[in-house]
């Protein structure tokens, strides 16, 4: 059975940082790539960051280049996004994602993380 499970969001203040995870089970993790998305109620769920399976090319959104790091732990099975500076648009439910790195299929959704930054 395929898992991806997020944790870590929390309500942070303006400029505080934070670190979400994301456990992954019942797939070959090391042959996908890894992407966290996240939305706002009334949105379409936004690409945030990407990291290829081999953790080498890591690619952002221009909203948290600077800001924000994917990476991930392939022995571990996890993914993980390192938030700094964070701003109060960054408030959004965090979603981890997997593609298979060379088909594009099958994917896989989390459930999702409440980050809030607010002071």
């Amino acid at each position: 059975q395929v898992q991806l499970v997020e944790s870590g969001g929390d309500l942070v203040q303006p400029g505080g940082s934070l670190t979400l995870s994301c456990a992954a089970s019942g797939f070959t993790f090391g042959d996908y790539a890894m992407s966290w998305y996240r939305q706002t109620p009334g949105s379409d769920r936004e690409w945030v960051a990407s990291i290829f399976n081999r953790g080498w090319i890591t690619k952002y959104a221009d909203s948290v280049q600077g800001r924000f790091t994917i990476s991930r732990d392939n022995a571990a099975n996890s993914v993980y996004l390192q938030m700094n500076s964070l701003k109060p648009e960054d408030t959004a439910v965090y979603y981890c994602y997997a593609q298979d790195a060379v088909r594009g299929w099958p994917d896989y959704w989390g459930q999702g993380t409440q980050v809030t930054v607010s002071s």
